[in-house]
């Protein structure tokens, strides 16, 4: 891989939407629109070079739309499912997914990539 082609970021919206008990599920679509705003005007804080965000949303948050700077996928079935796939997707390509799910974390370390903890994109 070159180091010209940005870094994937995968970003499980469920599960760094639901790592702070802020209300988040009286409005499940709003709080995942926060966050692609957020993502969107922030970035990844401590990712050095350009980054291509990928906000994967499911259930109640589908129909969330991609905004310039974060592309949002909603998933069909199971949001670890389709992160799984954006990985194995990605061939090699350096890729850090953003969740604090633990079978998450395992399947996509398998397949090479990088995590980190929904603290790396919540506001500090």
């Amino acid at each position: 891989m070159t180091e010209d082609v940005p870094l994937l970021v995968v970003v499980d919206a469920a599960n760094v939407v639901g790592s702070v008990p802020d209300g988040w599920w009286r409005d499940r679509r709003g709080a995942a629109e926060r966050l692609r705003d957020r993502l969107a005007a922030d970035g990844v804080p401590g990712q050095a070079g350009p980054v291509e965000i990928v906000l994967v949303v499911e259930g109640a948050a589908r129909g969330v739309e991609s905004v310039p700077g974060v592309r949002v996928e909603a998933a069909r079935g199971s949001g670890d499912d389709h992160m799984v796939g954006l990985v194995a997707a990605a061939g090699g390509r350096r890729t850090l997914v953003v969740t604090a799910d633990r079978g998450l974390r395992r399947r996509v370390e398998e397949l090479g990539a990088r995590v980190a903890g929904p603290r790396t994109v919540r506001p500090r």
